[in-house]
């Protein structure tokens, strides 16, 4: 694909200043996608937590408990490499709105009582397709929505409140299951993602990112072999994908490590993401998000490593609150990322850079999940870990060129 951009040999200009969280909340459709965000990712930490205490129960199994938390992360890459170009139609707001629907009628499945095992995990894959292209269609919309300087602290604040509505997920799901059980867990999950689709409904007007052709496997084929062919680009989606997946393996081992303590580990987890995207997203300048992007790659995984001498709670606590502000790390590269996609596929690119990241994600965690059976959480953990800072090192050598254009 041609680019539309011109390769400029001057001077650099400086870049145009940060948009502020309060200015893009300011913005309806910015102030719709943020809203149906947030009670989307609620509901997914609701029966995230529901799903993976009830499999716990019922196997015992640490590989099928964590399969079980981010199993829908399998079905992402089916998105991606079939129907993911939906996401640049012409009518993205109709596609977002449909994938929500989709969506509620899997998560009002999960709350039927006595289903099967074999059931939920089908309706896992099923979710985990549709999220993929929701995903894809909410990117696209965000980067028509705002200003090109606003895409990264909306995406930083997007991700605080992943980070904050996550400990608010887990701790309230908690309190949940003592009282409702699972199925009010997941009934509470079903509201959360209606309401998600009704504030899209009300609040985001179409747009049109003008697709030359039909979406269609096809397409998303075509752009696909486009988006691996750029080497930056491929750089760039390795960096964002396994060391990333390797560390969500970890955190899905936190229920059979200690059960006990798993929710205030998965809370302080949590925590460090929020604070880590409030610093890096909001703080830093775009370059220095950028000279900082592998410092915070290393913090994601080292601390994980304690968990092979199994030091108290507290400690352990601390360590992944530590680990959870590293995942900021992939502020920097998804903006840049987006410098290096051309408009007409910002969607689709977006959409494939997430359903790889939630692949690898679910990979890392059915990888540490098998250690686990024989080697035990503890090791598992810090195996995972040692694996994410050794793929972080061999990345290091990675430097965006300055001229690189979208093309």
């Amino acid at each position: 694909m041609p680019s539309h951009l011109t390769t400029s040999h001057g001077p650099t200009p400086a870049p145009p200043p940060s948009t502020g969280y309060r200015k893009l909340l300011r913005t309806t459709e910015f102030s719709g996608l943020y809203v149906s965000f947030t009670l989307t990712a609620a509901a997914g930490a609701l029966s995230g937590i529901a799903l993976g205490t009830l499999v716990d129960r019922q196997t015992g199994s640490p590989f099928l408990t964590a399969v079980s938390m981010y199993g829908a992360t399998f079905a992402a890459v089916l998105g991606a490499l079939t129907l993911m170009s939906v996401a640049d139609g012409k009518r993205p707001r109709r596609t977002l709105l449909l994938l929500q629907l989709a969506s509620l009628a899997g998560v009002c499945a999960q709350a039927v009582p006595e289903l099967p095992l074999a059931a939920r995990f089908a309706l896992l894959l099923f979710l985990g397709f549709f999220q993929s292209l929701g995903t894809g269609a909410r990117l696209g919309l965000l980067a028509e929505v705002v200003p090109a300087a606003g895409y990264a602290p909306a995406r930083s604040l997007m991700n605080i409140t992943a980070g904050g509505t996550a400990i608010l997920g887990y701790a309230g799901g908690a309190v949940l299951l003592r009282y409702a059980g699972h199925q009010g867990v997941f009934a509470v999950a079903a509201c959360l993602t209606a309401l998600g689709a009704a504030v899209v409904a009300a609040t985001v007007r179409e747009h049109s990112v003008r697709l030359a052709r039909r979406p269609g496997l096809r397409q998303t084929w075509r752009a696909n072999a486009e988006l691996f062919a750029h080497p930056g680009r491929r750089a760039l989606l390795l960096a964002l994908w396994v060391p990333n997946g390797l560390i969500v393996g970890c955190e899905a081992l936190l229920i059979s490590y200690d059960p006990a303590h798993a929710g205030t580990f998965l809370a302080a987890g949590s925590a460090g993401m929020l604070a880590g995207d409030l610093l890096v997203g909001r703080v830093l300048t775009a370059a220095r998000r950028r000279r900082h992007a592998f410092v915070l790659r290393l913090l994601l995984a080292a601390p994980f490593l304690l968990f092979a001498v199994h030091p108290p709670a507290p400690v352990l606590a601390v360590a992944v609150f530590v680990a959870g502000a590293g995942f900021a790390a992939t502020l920097p590269l998804q903006e840049r990322l987006l410098e290096l996609t051309p408009e007409a596929i910002r969607g689709q690119v977006q959409g494939v850079e997430s359903a790889g990241r939630m692949t690898c994600q679910g990979l890392g965690a059915a990888i540490a999940g098998g250690l686990a059976q024989y080697l035990g959480a503890g090791a598992a953990i810090a195996l995972a870990a040692a694996a994410s800072l050794a793929v972080t090192l061999l990345t290091r050598p990675f430097r965006p060129a300055s001229g690189d254009r979208p093309r």
